[in-house]
């Protein structure tokens, strides 16, 4: 049996189909390559991008928590370790240096008198800035615009040009010295920025809940307790910790309006004082120590409420 001969097209066409189907995987060859070529300087760019995003974080961290950690360990030295060698680290631990902090150079009464001036200052300032934040966004009526721009201005006011006048009120109120004038002064300084950051904030809020609210017969203030101060915990965690921080750290207001009986003297007003007293009498150790105590507080509120805090900031963004 023979075989049978193969028809001369198809004998034909086979080199033609090699030709061509070579022809077209040089082609996809070559645009794979010239896709990697375009693909590398945009690989190296972004590379060299991410090693100086992350170059830029550490050194920005160095540079922020260097500091904080010299000053607590500096805080567990002997006065004359740190004369010695003041950038080396503890040979040994002295926890002395918290005890004379704590009770010599009076830090702990200091930071009893900055906790009741702030449990009455951040409680009526978030008081406060929030009933006034939520009636502005939330209602309209005429001037609504004008108050509004007023507690703007009022964060663009530089606090120093108000302190002849202030001293003055205070003095003619005799609230110099005394615990109800610094938390009115410490309301007055953070009541701007709690009440236009707010408004912004509830002006973001559904306006149904409200609504459904008043329809089932809420009163206003039954609405803005119950319903929309709730609504707003994000936002109100967040300023809460910003006005914390400022009012834990302000130094002008007490040295003008509480500066007579050392006393009651807030936590900056203390430091300020140990530092002066402690440089002179040399001890070193009790002066860092008192240090970290201050800075205790701030670290612990913001570690705690670090999400709550970024939570807030974005919420109003986001709806």
């Amino acid at each position: 049996m023979s075989a049978e001969p193969m028809p001369t097209d198809a004998v034909t066409d086979q080199p033609a189909h090699a030709a061509a189907s070579s022809s077209s995987s040089e082609t996809a060859a070559g645009r794979r390559s010239a896709a990697g070529k375009a693909k590398g300087p945009v690989r190296s760019e972004s590379g060299a991008l991410n090693v100086f995003s992350h170059a830029f974080l550490i050194a920005w961290v160095v540079m922020a928590a260097g500091p904080l950690v010299w000053v607590a360990l500096t805080a567990l030295r002997p006065t004359a370790d740190f004369l010695n060698d003041p950038m080396g680290l503890p040979s040994s631990i002295h926890w002395q240096n918290f005890a004379n902090a704590w009770t010599e150079a009076k830090i702990g009464r200091y930071a009893f008198n900055s906790v009741i001036i702030l449990a009455g200052s951040l409680t009526g300032t978030m008081l406060l800035g929030s009933m006034a934040a939520y009636v502005i966004a939330r209602f309209t009526f005429p001037g609504n615009r004008f108050i509004f721009l007023l507690f703007a201005g009022g964060m663009m006011f530089p606090v120093i040009l108000a302190l002849i006048p202030l001293f003055t009120i205070m003095d003619n109120m005799s609230l110099l010295d005394t615990r109800p004038g610094l938390i009115i002064a410490y309301i007055a300084y953070s009541l701007p920025f709690t009440t236009f950051f707010l408004t912004s904030f509830f002006r973001t809020l559904p306006s149904g809940v409200q609504e459904a609210a008043m329809i089932d017969g809420a009163s206003h203030t039954r609405t803005f307790f119950q319903v929309m101060l709730p609504m707003a915990k994000p936002g109100l965690v967040s300023i809460g910790i910003f006005n914390f921080l400022g009012q834990w750290n302000q130094y002008l207001l007490p040295l003008l309006l509480n500066n007579e009986d050392e006393n009651n003297y807030v936590l900056p007003q203390g430091l300020a004082a140990l530092t002066v007293s402690q440089g002179y009498a040399g001890d070193w150790g009790a002066l860092f120590a008192g240090l970290t105590i201050a800075m205790v507080p701030v670290l612990v509120v913001y570690a705690v409420f670090q999400r709550q805090v970024q939570a807030g900031l974005t919420a109003g963004a986001l709806k």
